[in-house]
């Protein structure tokens, strides 16, 4: 093997690159984020014992519809991220992936999770990530660059996933599934407007409307941040209320939201790039653990 890597350093070279631009094109990081919430959700729908077989099914069938829709995004928005610094690098705009394959490829993806679900697991589980597809490729996508209500939009597809598990465990969507929704969909307000906010003159260049495109002082952005996060603190304790959850979660959910609510009245207060970015890590922070704090709790 050594012999062949030697003999053949440009093939040996190209193959990380490929497998790199794989993982940008179907947005890897992303895609691990929505298959730790639909897990999640499995977990916390599913009767004792855990099927983790089904987990796997399921986690496998969402990974391949999140990155069919991923790789869809980027195809249909490959002219505009070529005028972002922070995109165009990607690997359609930057030549490395050809519209067409990547098309295909988001294609066969999308389609294949969707059916994965409905043939292993069960027919709900499928019709949401169908939902989610449909949502994020042809009203998010397109919305970016038409409304500022593109962002809420957007958190809808972001939120299923948690009720993919939920349903595909025990298949029904009943008040626990929204309880997760309501979480996820919260959650992603001050985490996108404070990205948006950092970036917004990349997002401007581009023809995004978003909702820092013109606030340069970061007002608008930061006080949304700051509505988003109390409604999350007031909100997230939901999972308790419905019965998923023990009370010995309620503390550990206001300490979190406690804490997100003080980093974005920061951001509010300061409305500097760090404030926004110190808001963006915490945001990363707080969904993980709130998630770990559901899973120890499970009643």
């Amino acid at each position: 093997m050594k012999t062949m890597a030697v003999g053949n350093p440009t093939l040996a070279s190209s193959r990380p690159g490929f497998v790199s631009d794989l993982a940008e094109l179907v947005k890897a990081r992303l895609t691990l984020l929505v298959l730790l919430t639909t897990a999640v959700g499995f977990y916390l729908g599913a009767e004792p014992p855990v099927d983790f077989r089904a987990l796997f099914h399921t986690v496998f069938g969402t990974a391949a519809a999140a990155a069919g829709a991923a790789a869809l995004n980027q195809w249909w928005e490959r002219r505009v991220d070529a005028l972002m610094r922070r995109t165009k690098t990607r690997p359609i705009p930057a030549g490395r992936i050809a519209p067409l394959q990547a098309l295909i490829l988001g294609a066969a993806l999308s389609v294949f999770g969707v059916a994965y679900l409905a043939i292993v697991c069960n027919a709900l589980s499928a019709v949401l990530a169908a939902i989610t597809i449909a949502i994020y490729v042809f009203a998010y996508t397109p919305l970016k660059r038409t409304s500022t209500a593109n962002t809420a939009v957007g958190a809808i597809p972001g939120a299923i996933p948690p009720m993919i598990g939920w349903a595909a465990a025990r298949g029904d969507i009943g008040p626990g599934a929204w309880s997760l929704f309501i979480i996820v969909f919260l959650w992603q307000m001050p985490h996108f407007f404070a990205i948006a906010w950092m970036f917004r003159e990349d997002y401007s260049r581009a023809g995004f409307r978003m909702i820092s495109s013109d606030d340069s002082t970061g007002e608008r952005s930061a006080s949304q941040s700051v509505f988003f996060c109390i409604l999350l603190l007031v909100l997230a304790g939901l999972p308790a209320f419905v019965g998923v959850v023990s009370y010995v979660y309620q503390p550990i959910e206001l300490v979190l939201g406690g804490l997100f609510v003080a980093i974005a009245m920061r951001f509010l207060r300061l409305r500097t790039p760090g404030s926004a970015r110190l808001l963006f890590f915490a945001s990363i922070a707080y969904l993980p653990l709130l998630l770990a704090a559901l899973v120890l709790t499970k009643i």
